[in-house]
């Protein structure tokens, strides 16, 4: 039988689980010969997540010998519960040199949880994660889900990369901008960054509605709301209906409550049905406050 195909069974999967679960327990790093861990990978796919849990462990104990027989099973295994297992077992191991098998599995694998996870993955590598999830947002075969996964993943990867999102701000690519820009919050937030609040900014009057709705969106995330307060009120009156209701929905988030007439008047000559409704959620909303104070 192919290695990469591995079965156990379910005494066998328990009795190797509580071998393992000792030597880590009294300190030791499991052995790491190429057959106890094919066994390790194959335990991966018990149906039991303790049993599964212990086999990740230990197998991100072993670390880089681990690697090799990791790779095979996220790429390769027939399982989806093993190639599922792969991604986060790859996650502890923590050597930046599997980048591209994750990438290749978020991109061709068609189970989502694998997709999910290997983005999830890919994440934790910080700044040497940012051009593989770029790269899928420059993909135009990349699906909906992927390009939110790979968004997603920018965003976690956040401020530890600061020069290669603000680089990514710049792209000619809108969804790439977008992306970045929404992952500049925590740099803004935490660190001050005016370099990055001016490509908000800019990103504010772009020509494409997804970087004008995000970096909406963002507005609303941060705690500055005499920054962005003004700024919202102004998308109110956007042309793009998701920029428009992000706006409203920012105003939520900031406890905006100087805003309520505003939102008022545009209820007045809104349009659109969804934007209306969400108008109509952030006059409720804000005007609480208010009547409770009387």
């Amino acid at each position: 039988m192919n290695n990469e195909e591995l079965t156990l069974k379910e005494e066998e999967a328990t009795s190797l689980a509580r071998q393992l679960t000792r030597e880590l327990q009294s300190g030791q790093v499991p052995a790491a010969d190429e057959k106890r861990i094919n066994l390790m990978v194959a335990g991966l796919g018990d149906k039991r997540g303790l049993i599964r849990r212990t086999f990740a462990e230990s197998l991100g104990v072993i670390g880089k010998p681990a690697i090799p027989a990791l790779r095979r099973a996220l790429l390769r295994n027939s399982n989806v519960t093993v190639r599922r297992a792969a991604a986060k077992t790859l996650k502890l191991v923590g050597d930046p040199s599997v980048l591209p098998d994750l990438l290749q599995a978020l991109i061709n694998d068609e189970d989502p949880v694998v997709q999910g996870s290997s983005a999830g993955a890919m994440a934790i590598f910080g700044n040497k994660a940012v051009k593989y999830l770029l790269s899928v947002l420059d993909n135009p075969t990349s699906t909906a889900l992927q390009c939110g996964l790979a968004t997603w993943g920018l965003t976690f990867v956040g401020a530890e990369a600061p020069s290669a999102l603000r680089e990514a701000a710049k792209s000619k690519n809108p969804s790439i901008k977008a992306a970045a820009i929404a992952a500049l919050g925590e740099q803004i937030q935490y660190f001050a960054d005016e370099s990055a609040k001016s490509l908000v900014l800019n990103a504010l009057e772009d020509t494409a509605n997804e970087v004008r709705a995000e970096a909406t969106a963002l507005l609303g995330k941060l705690q500055e709301p005499n920054w962005a307060q003004p700024l919202l009120i102004q998308k109110l009156s956007d042309t793009n209906a998701e920029v428009r209701k992000n706006a409203a929905l920012a105003l939520i988030k900031l406890n905006a409550t100087d805003a309520i007439n505003e939102l008022r008047r545009r209820s007045l000559i809104e349009s659109d049905n969804d934007v209306m409704n969400v108008l109509k959620l952030s006059i409720e909303q804000l005007d609480k406050p208010m009547q409770a104070s009387y």
